[in-house]
Order: C-alpha cells, then sequence, then structure tokens
C-alpha cells in the first residue's frame, strides 16, 4: 500500500461501493447493537480503510489530507456510523508517524488494527519509572469494540512534565467500556465511554498530544495535531449529505405526492432547490479543500501564516457542517412524507448528519477563533 494516486483513491472507493449489500443486510443488526458489527468492521479492514493515515513505510496509505477526504466521505455516503469510524480509525492511524518505529510496526501488523481516540476528556497520567499510571473515564470512543488500542489524552500530574498533555496509547482489552450509547443519529458508531484505572504506559507508548514530534517525514505528519483531529470527523457530514443527495435522486425523485402524477423531479420547485442543495454541497467542499491546501503549503511557516492558514482551516470545517445541516433540510423538505419512514435511507441519513455535525471539531467557536485573528487579535486558546 505505497500509492497516493487518484488510482488509488478510486480503488478505495470501490471497495466501499462493494461493501453495500454486507451494510444493507446488516443494519437492523447494527441498529440494534448500536455498534458495527464484526462482519462489517471486518470488511472495513480488509478494504485497508484503517490505514488512510498510517505511513507508507508501515504498509499504509499516507494519503493527503484531500484523498482523505474523498475516501471518507465514499464511506460516510454508504453509512453514515461507517464513515464515521472509517474517519476516526483511518486518521488515528497516523499515531504511526509519531511513535518510535518498532513499535509502530508491531502495533499496526496485523490489518485490523484500530486505534480509537477521544480528545474530549483528559485523564490523569501520574510518573512512575518508566513510564506513567494512567487513569481516567472518556467519551465518545467511536468503535471501541473492535479497537486494538485506546488513545487517551492525559494530563501529567506532578514532576518537570506537570500540566503537559500526553496522547498514551493502552491495549484495548485493558479499557472498561461503559454501555451509554443510547442515541439516535450515528447509533452504529458504538462510541461509548470507557475508563481506565491505574494503567501502567510505557514512555515509547506516549506522545505530546497537541505538538508530537514526528518519526516519519511526511508532510502529513507535521500537519498540526489539532487540524489533522478536527479533518477525521469535518469531512464525514459531507458525505453524509452526499448520500442524502444521492439517495432523493436515484430514489425518490421519481415518485409522486398523493393527489397528483407529476413526478417530484419534474416539478420546478424541486429543481431549484436540488441545484441549491448540490451548490451548497460543492462550495462546502471546495472551501474545504482550499483551506487544506493553504494549511499545507503554511506548515513550514512557523509566523503569521500557519496561524492563519490553522484558523481559517477550522471555519472551514464548521462550514462544511453547517452547509451539510441545509443541504438534509433542503432534501428532506422536497422528499415530503418519505423523509421520516424508516424504510426509506433518508430517515436516518437525517438523524445521522445531525448527531456528526455537533462535534465539538465542527462547533461555531471556530468562527469567534478566525474572526479575532482578523481583527487583529490573539486567537484566545492554543486548540485549533
Amino acid at each position: 500500500m505505497t500509492d497516493n494516486s487518484q488510482d488509488t483513491v478510486a480503488r478505495l472507493k470501490e471497495r466501499i461501493t462493494s461493501m453495500a449489500p454486507l451494510v444493507n443486510s446488516q443494519r437492523e443488526d447494527m441498529d440494534r447493537e448500536r455498534r458495527l458489527t464484526r462482519p462489517v468492521f471486518e470488511a472495513i479492514a480488509q478494504a485497508g480503510l484503517l490505514r488512510l493515515w498510517l505511513p507508507r513505510s508501515l504498509n499504509g496509505w499516507e494519503l493527503s489530507p484531500a484523498s482523505f477526504m474523498e475516501v471518507v466521505e465514499a464511506a460516510a455516503a454508504l453509512d453514515g456510523s461507517i464513515g464515521w469510524v472509517v474517519g476516526n480509525g483511518g486518521g488515528m492511524s497516523r499515531a504511526g508517524g509519531y511513535l518510535p518505529e518498532a513499535v509502530a510496526k508491531r502495533w499496526f501488523a496485523p490489518v485490523d488494527a484500530f486505534v480509537v481516540a477521544t480528545n474530549g476528556a483528559i485523564g490523569q497520567a501520574a510518573p512512575v519509572e518508566g513510564g506513567y499510571k494512567v487513569t481516567g473515564r472518556w467519551p465518545f470512543a467511536s468503535g471501541i469494540h473492535h479497537a486494538s488500542l485506546v488513545a487517551a489524552a492525559c494530563r501529567v500530574t506532578e514532576g518537570r512534565d506537570e500540566g503537559r498533555i500526553l496522547m498514551c496509547y493502552v491495549p484495548a482489552e485493558h479499557a472498561e467500556i461503559i454501555d451509554n450509547w443510547r442515541v439516535s443519529g450515528l447509533r452504529a458508531s458504538g462510541s461509548c465511554d470507557y475508563v481506565l484505572g491505574d494503567i501502567f504506559v510505557p514512555t515509547e507508548h506516549s506522545h505530546d498530544m497537541l505538538h508530537p514530534p514526528a518519526t516519519q517525514p511526511g508532510v502529513l505528519y507535521r500537519w498540526p495535531s489539532v487540524s489533522a483531529y478536527a479533518t477525521t470527523v469535518s469531512v464525514v457530514p459531507l458525505g453524509i449529505a452526499r448520500g442524502v443527495l444521492d439517495t432523493f435522486i436515484t430514489g425518490l425523485a421519481a415518485r409522486t405526492r398523493a393527489g397528483t402524477s407529476i413526478a417530484l423531479r419534474d416539478r420546478e420547485l424541486i429543481q431549484s432547490e436540488i441545484g441549491r442543495a448540490e451548490a451548497l454541497h460543492a462550495a462546502a467542499r471546495a472551501l474545504m479543500i482550499a483551506a487544506m491546501s493553504e494549511l499545507t503549503s503554511a506548515i513550514d511557516d512557523a509566523g503569521e501564516r500557519l496561524v492563519r492558514a490553522r484558523a481559517m482551516y477550522r471555519s472551514a470545517c464548521t462550514h462544511a457542517a453547517e452547509s451539510s445541516i441545509r443541504v438534509a433540510e433542503i432534501v428532506s423538505a422536497a422528499a415530503g412524507a418519505a423523509a421520516i419512514w424508516e424504510e426509506f435511507p433518508l430517515e436516518r441519513q437525517v438523524r445521522d448528519i445531525s448527531a456528526a455535525a455537533k462535534h465539538i471539531a465542527m462547533s461555531p467557536n471556530n468562527y469567534v477563533v478566525s474572526g479575532r485573528i482578523c481583527l487583529g487579535l490573539d486567537p484566545g486558546t492554543p486548540r485549533f
């Protein structure tokens, strides 16, 4: 797995498309169990979708951010929860670019190696000889029932590094899963809480969370850590929105409403609204790609350009989420009652897009940060 060309992206997208019959046959089970079924997870792993940002030297794809976005969008268009797990898992394979190479080779040797990370809570890392004792509870651990490792954000409690935030990697069998993922949208993502109780983590199984030193040469591993994490979730609503549009165009547009023989697609109002939704979707994608490109170009600039690029990229993430929700609203209105019936994919897609877009990575506060910078003020936070 060493190619980062459009041929590679096309091949990965073909593998996603080929998963559709399996996914459709497993939907009821995934909905009931509130997690991906084992056959679906194994299909994701065998397709190489958990290695999207793994370094090439470790048999990964090491996709560019724009290529990563395209693949995750395709997964999310198939199913929101699958897109969410692929975005998170494929994105966290970038850990191979920060860990010692010998450790990364061992951990990522299995094709189903899957790192589950949560950045929204901070545990405690107490220094001990050779490493840390890690304790805490972390929410939103998407896909944790299939994890091989959990990556826990922890604050060092004492010593010369007191207050430093580390990403600590722990074998998943040490994590106690709290079965609390009872939600409407992204139900099959299995994003439960988990607990670690006084688990030893060797120093070489951790790294700085906000500014991890790269152990691989690729430009991807010099991306700001917070920006990379935001990418893994912010591209998912765009993919679900694409699925919403495709569901209407291929499955609902030919339908008629009660009392009329005119197909929805032949109504000028519907034509206008679908055209508007397509424009919103395309504009949001274009802004994301442009912001990704500028951020990549600015990485080696330690000055104002990089700060501005980071802030504008986060604004692009929020804009993508807001635009995706608007696309879903427009299409749902055009579909009428078909949008509320479980027999149509649209009902689930609308729930999934609402849940995905609520992630803190796409918070409206991102506009505050970029607005402050545009007005000549400091960002107001280091995490953007």
